[in-house]
C-alpha cells in the first residue's frame, strides 16, 4: 500500500490502541488518509505518532506536542518552520527539566525529614525500652 500502513499494523508497531490513535487524531495530533472507513499512516503519520509518544514519555501536554508538531509545517513566515520548532522544544526541554530538578529536590528534602523525624521516633522508643523495626 505505497509504505502505508493500517491503523492495527502502526498500533502494533507502536504498542499503541487503535483508540489511542483514534483519540490523536480527534485532537489534531496525527492527519491519516482515509480510504473508505479505513486509516492508512504513511511516513508523515508515523512519525508524527512517534514524535507524541517521545514528548509523552518527556512530560509533555498533548496540546503542548500539538504546537511543537504543528510548527514544522508552518512556514516561517508565519511564524514557523523547523527552526521555530526547535527553538520552543529546547524551550519546553528547559521548563521541564526545571520542573523535575525541582520535584526531585522536593522529594530528597522529604527524604531527609521522614529519616530525621524516623530517628526521632526510635530514639524516643530505645528511652522507652521498646525495639521497632527499621524503616
Amino acid at each position: 500500500m505505497d509504505g502505508k500502513l493500517t491503523i492495527g499494523e502502526l498500533t502494533r508497531e507502536l504498542g499503541l490502541t487503535p483508540r489511542t490513535l483514534r483519540f490523536w487524531e480527534d485532537q489534531g495530533l496525527i492527519e491519516p488518509q482515509r480510504v473508505g472507513t479505513r486509516r492508512l499512516y504513511g511516513p508523515r503519520e508515523r512519525t508524527r505518532a512517534i514524535l507524541v509518544l517521545r514528548g509523552q514519555r518527556l512530560g509533555f501536554s498533548l496540546a503542548e506536542i500539538r504546537k511543537i508538531i504543528g510548527l514544522y509545517d508552518r512556514p516561517p513566515e508565519q511564524g514557523g518552520g523547523e527552526g521555530k520548532q526547535l527553538e520552543l522544544l529546547l524551550e519546553k526541554i528547559a521548563a521541564r527539566k526545571a520542573e523535575l530538578l525541582q520535584k526531585r529536590a522536593d522529594i530528597e528534602a522529604t527524604l531527609k525529614e521522614l529519616a530525621e523525624v524516623a530517628a526521632g521516633c526510635h530514639a524516643r522508643l530505645d528511652q522507652l525500652g521498646r525495639k521497632a523495626r527499621r524503616a
